[in-house]
């Protein structure tokens, strides 16, 4: 039955919601990196502020990854109501973090890591890859576990969706991706040197 609302729109078309989501999330952050949003809407930061933001993402990451785990072994245990909230939260930060980032490149700056012996270095290379690839794959699941996750209720979950399917590989690779992003962070900022490249 149709339905004015915005949730009844997002439950009856569920690939349409998280294509147009998908979209207006990969044009910020592509956006940011190529110089396309304006500057003046990002403040001008100094590398202590860079710095600073870069702690502040990787504990929300920490946290996000730490509620996707609990999420995951609440559903297994059929606590739903505690799996819900724990994966709600976890996003939640998520856009924290996106909002941190993006105000972090945008008006600072990257960070490249020196001083790494060679293997060192290409592992880190490599995980940084892993990293980067599983955040912009998982978006497009991510938002579709998520939206199914909040306009179905637990039977029709089980019933009418995919979400389990979706919500593993989601939850799955979203932990990867931010563990990885966690390991990267404290090889650049507490193991190893950088360099800084300001925006």
């Amino acid at each position: 039955m149709a339905t004015a609302s915005v949730s009844g729109r997002m439950k009856e078309h569920p690939a349409a919601a998280t294509a147009i989501l998908s979209v207006v999330g990969y044009a910020l952050v592509i956006g940011t990196f190529a110089g396309l949003v304006p500057q003046r809407v990002f403040p001008d930061l100094s590398l202590q502020q860079v710095n600073l933001l870069s702690h502040a993402i990787a504990a929300v990451n920490t946290t996000a990854t730490i509620l996707l785990v609990l999420g995951w072994r609440w559903i297994r245990r059929g606590e739903v109501r505690k799996h819900a909230h724990a994966m709600a939260g976890s996003f939640g930060l998520i856009l924290v973090f996106l909002v941190l980032y993006l105000t972090k490149i945008g008006g600072g700056g990257t960070k490249e890591i020196v001083g790494a012996p060679q293997l060192v270095y290409y592992a880190y290379l490599a995980m940084l890859a892993i990293h980067i690839i599983l955040s912009i794959v998982a978006v497009p699941v991510v938002l579709y576990a998520l939206i199914l996750g909040l306009t179905h209720t637990p039977t029709e979950l089980r019933q009418e969706t995919p979400h389990k399917k979706v919500g593993r590989i989601a939850a799955g690779s979203w932990i990867l991706s931010l563990s990885l992003g966690v390991v990267t962070y404290v090889m650049l900022n507490w193991v190893y040197g950088y360099k800084f490249a300001a925006a």
